[in-house]
């Protein structure tokens, strides 16, 4: 499970964190237990950023939605048009 910190992490921090969690996993060197809490930590890291990944996929199908519905985003979000 995802901690509050996870949480918390924005994308490119994830992202960054996963890298060198890859690279460490990668190079070799670590012990069975510390292998084995790379990839826990590693597996952590990919939800956080798959969660980002999926939001922003929301959101941007959401404002095509709009714009094929004849709508601005900005309009669509206060309902007024001039």
């Amino acid at each position: 499970m995802t901690s509050k910190v996870d949480e918390a992490l924005g994308y490119e921090q994830a992202r960054d964190e996963l890298i060198e969690v890859v690279r460490r996993l990668e190079a070799g060197g670590t012990t069975l237990e510390e292998s084995l809490a790379l990839w826990e930590r590693g597996e952590e890291l990919a939800r956080v950023c798959r969660r980002w990944l999926e939001g922003a996929r929301a959101r941007l199908d959401a404002a095509l939605a709009e714009e094929e519905a004849g709508e601005s985003p900005a309009d669509g979000a206060s309902g007024d048009q001039d």
